[in-house]
């Protein structure tokens, strides 16, 4: 199916979609069928295939499907439980790792999955290859070495302990490639055919930026042993449509062209429920969509400045007006559903004559056009939109609103400009950037702000070039703590203090628990999200026949 078949008027989708609307039908005494084509649509096409470049969810998208992890993390649960490595053994410091791999298991180019396989791909996730652009895992801390016991036995050792490790086995950018793959460059493997894993799909063509086409592949028989469903995958095929338009995307599922959607806007949600199709909302379960700040530039270096700003920030005035009961108010940077949350809702709370008060303490006072000034200069601000985040060029410019009527200006520019990228890495240019990251543990927090990672703040240390001198040893502390402590009450004991100093400092200003939100045709069960909201079609169905 070609991407033209989308476009369709307005009026033709929605007609097309009242004559086509299913009820929703109880499954308990249907079995699944057997075969056919899953269309599914994305708003956004990916960008890279490299495994721990799978946190941007297109990448994931791809990426869960033809990729297969050592671990699975079960997402009622969060319990780590066996994959593609049967058992494992863990030391008392947390500092060796021992798996024995599942037999039998292949990549899709017949080379063995074996513990050669395993270390290769977790060598080059932990340490990185600079000469072919790979760059350390931010899910893997303090890593130093795999080493092959034997075909089916593989420890990892590392330089301190690392409890966030075993968790880590079971993300997306853990998936398991072929040693072929590993030996490509960085570059390369933005072509999905390039990548070989050992996953219920393989990419059978593509499109760049248009369309993939995946095939089941008929060997397959190494899911997870807690699924009910075992061996092949029930679909025959599953082509990714990219499809921008947010109109066109929900056109097409109405009107029966399209069989799963991803990134269902709040003000779409009624439409999909009330046509009786179903809706999906699981969450990330790590760091909350926020808004952060950049130290290194002098106008929001003043802790006073952040702090106005965030109590001039009114977060539930956002979610009431842009999102949808899916979207919950943040009351810390982690989600409610993260472990080791703690509410901090009172040191959150909107409240502009404080922020007007504090704004004056830190000497920027109103001029005679109602701005805020301070040695001539007014409080201008800069940030771009974040194009994989639901509706955040709305946030920002209605916190854009908000900050207006403190005085202080919050310029929202386009996330598609060509300089976005880099202007993002220039605390000078952009002082205020929008940021999240989703992940089941607590090492999130270090992949959120430590500068060797995500480095959200822009410290020294990291990939910004520009800053100049920026850092925060008390929080790199801290971080570190988190990824290093075995004792686990310590270690929440560390996440909770590192939630109340980015508070206090006012790094962030979070503002609601993003989920992933699907929709799907009622014909369709068996959708499996992981913990943090990524799709496996490998349980998918489109219908069922009553037994």
């Amino acid at each position: 199916m070609s991407l033209t078949a989308f476009k369709l008027s307005r009026r033709a989708l929605l007609a097309a979609a009242t004559a086509l609307v299913l009820p929703l039908t109880a499954q308990a005494d249907s079995v699944p069928v057997q075969g056919g084509t899953l269309i599914y649509l994305d708003h956004q096409a990916h960008t890279a295939l490299y495994p721990p470049a799978g946190g941007f969810y297109p990448n994931s998208g791809v990426l869960s499907q033809i990729t297969d992890k050592l671990t699975w993390q079960n997402p009622a649960t969060l319990e780590i439980e066996p994959w593609i490595a049967e058992s494992w053994q863990i030391n008392a410091d947390f500092t060796e790792f021992t798996f024995k791999i599942r037999p039998g298991v292949s990549f899709s180019d017949g080379t063995p999955l074996d513990s050669a396989a395993v270390a290769a791909n977790f060598d080059s996730y932990g340490l990185g290859k600079p000469d072919q652009n790979f760059r350390p895992s931010e899910v893997l801390n303090n890593y130093e070495k795999s080493e092959v016991i034997d075909p089916l036995t593989v420890k990892f050792t590392f330089k301190r302990p690392s409890p966030g490790f075993l968790q880590g086995t079971s993300v997306i950018g853990s998936g398991l490639v072929a040693q072929a793959t590993l030996a490509r460059k960085f570059d390369e493997l933005g072509d999905a055919t390039k990548v070989i894993g050992s996953g219920p799909f393989v990419v059978a063509s593509e499109t760049v930026g248009t369309e993939i086409l995946f095939k089941a592949r008929e060997d397959y028989n190494w899911a997870p042993k807690s699924f009910a469903h075992q061996g092949r995958a029930y679909l025959d095929e599953i082509r990714l449509l990219i499809v921008p338009e947010d109109s066109v995307r929900i056109g097409a599922l109405l009107s029966g062209q399209a069989d799963v959607v991803r990134q269902i806007q709040a003000y779409d949600e009624a439409q999909i429920t009330s046509a009786g199709f179903q809706l999906f909302a699981p969450p990330t379960r790590g760091i909350n969509n926020s808004v952060v700040f950049r130290p290194d530039n002098p106008l929001v270096a003043d802790v006073k400045v952040r702090q106005a700003l965030l109590h001039g920030t009114d977060t539930k005035e956002i979610v009431t007006t842009i999102f949808s009961e899916h979207y919950p108010q943040a009351t810390s940077i982690l989600a409610s559903t993260a472990q080791g949350y703690v509410n901090l809702a009172d040191k959150l709370a909107f409240d502009p004559v404080l922020a007007a008060k504090l704004l004056d303490e830190a000497g920027w006072t109103l001029n005679t056009t109602g701005k805020r000034e301070k040695d001539g200069v007014e409080l201008i601000l800069t940030a771009y939109e974040s194009l994989p985040q639901p509706q955040n060029r709305a946030a920002l410019q209605l916190i854009s609103q908000q900050w207006a009527k403190l005085g202080v200006t919050l310029n929202v520019l386009p996330g598609d400009a060509g300089t976005a990228t880099v202007d993002n890495l220039d605390p000078a240019k952009t002082p205020v950037s929008p940021a999240m990251v989703g992940r089941a543990d607590p090492d999130v927090i270090k992949s959120q702000y430590f500068p060797t990672n995500r480095n959200v703040l822009l410290q020294t240390g990291g990939v910004a070039t520009e800053v100049k001198s920026f850092s925060d040893a008390k929080l790199n502390g801290l971080l570190e703590g988190i990824a290093s402590e075995v004792d686990p009450a310590k270690r929440l004991e560390l996440v909770a203090e590192v939630q109340g100093y980015v508070v206090d400092q006012a790094y962030a200003i979070p503002i609601f628990e993003e989920p992933q939100v699907f929709a799907a045709a009622p014909y369709v069960s068996g959708i499996v999200f992981e913990a943090v909201g990524r799709p496996s079609f490998y349980s998918v169905s489109k219908g069922n026949a009553t037994q």
